[in-house]
């Protein structure tokens, strides 16, 4: 009898866009400033550094400037560093009547993290070529470009300094913004999204606070750069300025010559593309990204090679396995449990809603025989009959009687007549109780948010919402291209959760905590001024098998990125959570005192708060290496950063679409600790709760609609009457 030889399969190899930095002899200093100065001013004094002096970089890091030159130049002495400093410091208006002295220390201690900053201050200093990936189309082109951004890893027990790299798609205009305001109106300048040509900062035009001819003495005084000063000076005296809003909320006032446009879904027309168009082109095939990664890292190295750093191999499963993580059994197969304990997983929700019914009915439609109350509202061209009746037949296959109780047809015309009539007619309509209203829109009011008096779907939504109208809107597009049942099979199930049901839950209850909750807040700009008003928009709590159990508003408009601590005590009940264990998600980081007083609190109540980072920017991607050619990632795999910190890949992506956009989850060290391999499998299969789509969101459902729910709520829209409850009106 011959042996056999058991063959397994080659391992799968994974791949990351982080590299470790190793380090030969570094050049390093480091100061101080009498007095101190926050993180704000470090920031910005160390930027201007930088720019300032061609032959280092310098960083701001924890009340202290840390500096990097080439290995070959001569340190700064204090005096030189005294003089420079004060150089800036007149180019900066805000600056120039501060006096600082420096300290310059003979010892410092220099961790990864500011190793790694340093080596990214170098990359922002060097010039990466970045290729169109189509032909330029009436002035717009579609442009690959390099993201970096400094990150740590913890290998073999000791963290390590290392660098991330990824690329990304651009959409701009060709020319400046001058260029553009010549062969379009004035008002055609709000609402844009533009790029500082020089500083490569993104930010909207929210303002035009008069001509360069009213402010041009005032702004070259301020003006940091010659750049700056000279396109104020060469500016016609009739030219508009603009005030450009960035992501951190800080505005400036910009001459046009100094800014390109860079064009959105809601700005496309403004430029006569087809949005849709670009979109694909943005879409990077594997072999072109591998290929591009190359590049820009042999650019890269090149650069980092003159300041004493050199890039290792990309992190990579071949050579630390145990960083990366994948769960014991593919995400697909995680059993889910519908009514009459019917166990099936998210592929068969609808044989599992037929099978059955829904796992929980609201106590309003706990009797089968109470029937759901449905309107009909069509603003625009499409037969209607034969869809609503699939409606309800499909609602009474899930174990719901329904009825049409009005249909209602309107004709919408433009101006402020149109509106006028559309509000008149909507509230004539609800007046009729209605349990939810269907609502059918033009194809054209997609992108009409941004115009004079908002689009219909805000419109008419808030006004349902209002009153505790469960609402569903749908497109005369979608009516008339996509079959009906893939429609129905996508918002039914979040119809019957709007209304309070719930559709499904976790089959096996999850094991980490007892409570889990998303925290938010949101954030809208002040009108003509820096800053923001913010809202804490909600929480959602759900329990162990992720039933959700109720949401809660706060009607209060709050300054600032902090939730105060009395707001997050009024939402963390004492009455519900005392002594249990409660997993808290962040959308974002924790800001200011936020986990101070949430220790506090769950020491006050008794409990344990597991507190988690959970954010969506600035993620190194995960990639699958098959044959030399990267390929998508799996779902659910992981890249452990550290004890406390992962990168996470939640969703399954089409090849066409591209490739999936991980989370990065990190666990606070101020609250209560669990381990990360458990927070990755916890959030994986939270993402499964979802009742508005087939396909599982990105982010678990504490975080889900997080976004829109926020938004929502700065315009007023929300149950102005129920800022507590236990129907999900945000799907």
């Amino acid at each position: 009898m011959s042996a056999t030889t058991v063959t397994h399969p080659p391992l799968s190899t994974f791949l990351s866009e982080i590299l470790p930095l190793s380090i030969s002899q570094l050049n390093l200093s480091c100061f101080r400033l009498i007095p101190d100065i926050d993180q704000e001013d470090g920031n910005r004094l160390s930027f201007h550094l930088s720019l300032n002096i061609l032959r280092m970089v310098v960083i701001w890091d924890q009340g202290y400037f840390y500096t990097l030159g080439k290995p070959n130049t001569d340190k700064f002495l204090q005096d030189e560093w005294q003089y420079t400093l004060e150089d800036v410091q007149e180019k900066l208006p805000d600056y120039s009547d501060r006096y600082y002295s420096i300290e310059l220390l003979n010892q410092f201690q220099v961790t990864p993290d500011i190793l790694s900053k340093l080596a990214s201050q170098v990359l922002k200093k060097t010039e990466f070529i970045s290729p169109h990936a189509i032909t330029p189309q009436r002035n717009v082109v579609v442009r690959r470009e390099l993201d970096f951004w400094a990150e740590t890893i913890e290998l073999k027990s000791q963290l390590k300094p290392a660098l991330s790299f990824t690329v990304r798609s651009s959409i701009l205009y060709q020319g400046n913004l001058e260029k553009f305001y010549q062969n379009n109106p004035e008002k055609s300048l709000i609402g844009l999204s533009v790029r500082d040509f020089e500083l490569k900062g993104n930010g909207i035009i929210v303002q035009l606070p008069g001509t360069v001819g009213q402010h041009r003495e005032k702004l070259i005084n301020k003006a940091t750069r010659e750049s700056s000063k000279k396109a104020l000076r060469d500016a016609p005296d009739n030219q508009p300025l603009v005030t450009v809003e960035f992501k951190n909320r800080k505005q400036r006032d910009y001459p046009l010559v100094l800014l390109r446009p860079c064009i959105t879904p809601e700005t496309a027309d403004r430029f006569e593309v087809e949005y849709g168009k670009l979109l694909k082109a943005t879409k990077i095939p594997f072999h072109e990204r591998q290929q591009l990664l190359i590049d820009y890292k042999k650019t890269a190295e090149t650069a980092l090679d003159e300041y004493g750093f050199s890039l290792e191999r990309c992190i990579n499963n071949r050579e630390y396995p145990t960083l990366f993580w994948q769960p014991p059994s593919p995400l697909k197969n995680t059993p889910i449990l519908f009514g009459r304990n019917f166990k099936g997983t998210r592929a068969k929700i609808l044989e599992g809603l037929s099978k059955g019914g829904v796992y929980r009915r609201h106590n309003i439609y706990c009797s089968p025989s109470t029937k759901i109350s449905i309107g009909a509202l069509k603003l625009c061209n499409a037969e209607l009959n034969p869809f609503l009746n699939e409606v309800q037949q499909r609602l009474k296959t899930y174990g719901f009687n329904s009825e049409i109780l009005l249909k209602k047809h309107l004709s919408i015309s433009d101006g402020a007549n149109g509106r006028a009539e559309v509000d008149r007619n909507v509230d004539e309509f609800i007046e009729i109780p209605h349990d939810i209203v269907l609502t059918f829109l033009p194809q054209s009011d997609r992108n009409a948010d941004q115009e004079d008096g908002g689009s219909l779907y805000h419109r008419i939504y808030s006004r349902l919402v209002r009153r505790q109208i469960a609402s569903q809107i749908i497109y005369a597009d979608t009516l008339t291209k996509v079959q009906s049942k893939y429609i129905l099979n996508q918002v039914i199930p979040g119809i019957l959760a709007k209304l309070g049901n719930l559709p499904f839950v976790l089959a096996e209850e999850l094991e980490i905590a007892d409570y889990f909750l998303g925290l938010d807040i949101s954030r809208q700009s002040k009108q003509k001024l820096p800053g923001t008003k913010n809202a804490c928009a909600s929480i959602r709590l759900y329990k162990k098998r992720g039933e959700f159990l109720r949401y809660q508003l706060e009607d209060a408009l709050i300054d600032g990125e902090e939730i105060p601590q009395k707001f997050l005590e009024t939402l963390l009940r004492e009455t519900e959570l005392r002594g249990k264990t409660v997993l808290i998600y962040r959308d974002g980081r924790f800001r200011g005192k936020e986990t101070k007083n949430l220790c506090e609190w769950a020491r006050a109540i008794g409990s344990k708060f597991i507190l988690v980072e959970c954010s969506k920017s600035c993620i190194p991607r995960l990639y699958n290496l098959n044959q030399k050619v990267i390929s998508a990632p799996e779902q659910g795999l992981a890249l452990r950063l550290s004890s406390r910190e992962a990168i996470l890949v939640t969703t399954d992506v089409y090849q066409k679409v591209g490739l999936a956009r991980p989370l990065r989850l990190k666990v606070h060290p101020e609250g209560h600790q669990a381990p990360i391999n458990a927070v990755i499998e916890t959030t994986l299969k939270l993402t499964l709760l979802h009742y508005g789509g087939l396909q599982s969101p990105r982010l678990p459902m504490p975080l889900y609609g997080s976004d829109r729910m926020a938004k929502l709520r700065l315009k007023g829209i929300y149950p102005t009457s129920l800022l507590e409850g236990d129907r999900q009106f945000w799907l």
